[in-house]
C-alpha cells in the first residue's frame, strides 16, 4: 500500500493547492532551470487564410517573454496601438513558445526584429483572435531530477500509471496564473473585486519580489517609503513600462481608479481572471477535503456538456439535483458531460448541496459576494463568471531518461496547466523521521 502523499509546499498553498491527486512518491525535480528545458506550442485553430482579409495572422517564437509584454512590443515594432494585438491562449514566460497572435493592419515586411522572437509566419485573413481560440498546447519539458535519472524513471512511470488509473488530474490553475515572478496578479483582482482601487494599485506597485536586489525590486521598497510617484518614475527601471505607466498617471494627480485604466483591459481583467482562479482552486481542494468526487457529480454540481468534436460547451452549467443525478452520473460515465466548478461572478447560480455549502464558505471567509464581481471601480472588467472542468482526462504522457534528469512529451486542452501535471511526478520527500 502506498504512503500518504507529503503536504504541499506553503508556495502552493497560498494559491488555493491544498493536495496532491496522486499517492505515489514520484521524485524531486525543477523545471524551467531554463527557457529552453519548457517548450510550449499552442495548437491553433487557425483563421481562414483570404489575401483581401483586413487582419494579419503571425505565428510567432519567443524565448523569456510575457504575453502582454510580447504583444505591446510588437505593437510598438509595427507602429500599431499599444492594445492592437490579440491572441487565443496566454503561455509561460520562462519557456520557448510558439503562438498566434492577430491585428487589423498589413502584414510586416520582413522579421520582427525584437530580441529572442522570431516570426515563423505572416498572412491576411478575414477574422481574427479571440481568446479561447485554440485547441490546447503540446510539451516538451526536462525536468532536472534529484536522483539520478535511471532511478527517477521508474518512480515517474508509477505516477504515470496511476493518473491513467485515475482518469485524469485536477484542473487547477497553476503558478503561471498569479504571476511567476510576482504571483501577486489574485492579489490585485481581490482588490478591485473588493472595490479597492487603491489597495489594488499599492500591491502592483509595491508588493515585492522576496529579498531581490533587482533595480525592479530597489524601486518598489523605495516607492514604500517615499511614496512620490514623480520621483518613482526616475527610479523604476524604463522595462517596467506597466508599473510606469500607473506612475504617470498618479503623477498627474489621478485616482488609483483613473490611473489604472493606464494598463490594458486585458491585463486588468486578468487580475480579476486570477482572483477566480484563485477562489476554483480552493473551491476543488475543499471538495477533495470534503471526499466528495471529481471524476462523478453529487447533488448541487454542475455539468460541460461535450460537444460533437469534443470540445466543451461552456455555457450554461447544467444543474444537477436529486431528480437528474442519476442521469447526470450516466452521462459523465459514458464521456457526454464533464463535471465543472465554478468560476465566480456576478451570474454563478444560487449555492446548492454540498458542493454549494464549500462554494458560500470560501465566500463567507473572502468578504466578497457574487454581485463584487461586477467590479464598480471598474465595471469594463466586471466578470459574469463561467464554469471550468475540474478533471483534465489522461494525457498520452512520454517519459524519457535524457542527460540530468527527464524528458516528458504530452498534450493538454486550453486552460489545463502542465505545471499543475509536473507537481504530481515532483513531489518533495518527507524528512525521515528521527528516533528519539
Amino acid at each position: 500500500m502506498s504512503s500518504p502523499a507529503p503536504s504541499p509546499p506553503p508556495s502552493d498553498r497560498a494559491l488555493g493547492i491544498d493536495f496532491y491527486w496522486t499517492r505515489s512518491p514520484g521524485a524531486p525535480g525543477r523545471i524551467k532551470r531554463s527557457a529552453q528545458d519548457f517548450e510550449v506550442s499552442e495548437i491553433s485553430a487557425y483563421p481562414t487564410p483570404d489575401p483581401a482579409g483586413p487582419q494579419t495572422i503571425l505565428r510567432v517564437e519567443s524565448e523569456n517573454w510575457e504575453q502582454h509584454e510580447l504583444a505591446e512590443a510588437i505593437a510598438r515594432r509595427l507602429r500599431l496601438a499599444p492594445h492592437a494585438l490579440q491572441w487565443a491562449g496566454t503561455k509561460d514566460r520562462r519557456a520557448v513558445s510558439t503562438r498566434l497572435f492577430s491585428y487589423l493592419g498589413p502584414p510586416p515586411d520582413g522579421d520582427l526584429g525584437l530580441p529572442r522572437v522570431r516570426l515563423l509566419e505572416a498572412y491576411r485573413a478575414r477574422e481574427g483572435l479571440s481568446l479561447g481560440h485554440h485547441y490546447g498546447n503540446t510539451f516538451a519539458i526536462r525536468v532536472e531530477t534529484d536522483d539520478a535519472p535511471a532511478d527517477a524513471l521508474p518512480q515517474y512511470l508509477e505516477v504515470r500509471e496511476e493518473i491513467e488509473r485515475k482518469g485524469g488530474f485536477p484542473n487547477l490553475f497553476g503558478p503561471q496564473r498569479f504571476g511567476e515572478v510576482r504571483p501577486i496578479t489574485h492579489e490585485v483582482g481581490r482588490a478591485l473585486v473588493r472595490g479597492d482601487a487603491g489597495r489594488a494599485v499599492e500591491i502592483y506597485l509595491v508588493e515585492n519580489e522576496a529579498a531581490s536586489s533587482t533595480p525592479g525590486a530597489q524601486a518598489r521598497r523605495a516607492y514604500a517609503d517615499h511614496r512620490d510617484p514623480a520621483r518613482a518614475l526616475r527610479e523604476f527601471p524604463p522595462a517596467y513600462r506597466f508599473e510606469r505607466a500607473l506612475l504617470e498617471r498618479l503623477a498627474r494627480g489621478d485616482p488609483a481608479d483613473r490611473a489604472l485604466r493606464a494598463l490594458s483591459r486585458e491585463l486588468r481583467l486578468l487580475f480579476v481572471h486570477a482572483y477566480q482562479s484563485l477562489l476554483f482552486n480552493r473551491w476543488v481542494s475543499r471538495r477533495v477535503a470534503r471526499g466528495l468526487p471529481l471524476d462523478r457529480p453529487v447533488e448541487g454540481d454542475h455539468l460541460l456538456r461535450v460537444g460533437r468534436d469534443g470540445t466543451l460547451v461552456s455555457h450554461p452549467g447544467v444543474p444537477v439535483g436529486p431528480d437528474n443525478l442519476g442521469e447526470a452520473t450516466r452521462w459523465v460515465d459514458q464521456g457526454g458531460a464533464r463535471l465543472a466548478g465554478p468560476l465566480l461572478g456576478y451570474a454563478t447560480p444560487p449555492s446548492l448541496g454540498v458542493p454549494g455549502e464549500i462554494l458560500e464558505e470560501i465566500l463567507r471567509e473572502e468578504g466578497v459576494t457574487r454581485e463584487s464581481f461586477r467590479v464598480f471601480p471598474a465595471p469594463e472588467v466586471a466578470s459574469a463568471g463561467a464554469f471550468r472542468p475540474v478533471l483534465v482526462p489522461s494525457p498520452a504522457i512520454a517519459l524519457q531518461a535524457v542527460e540530468g534528469g527527464i524528458r516528458f512529451g504530452f498534450s493538454l486542452p486550453k486552460g489545463a496547466y502542465a505545471t499543475v501535471l509536473l507537481r504530481e511526478f515532483l513531489k518533495p520527500r518527507e524528512p525521515a523521521c528521527q528516533s528519539t
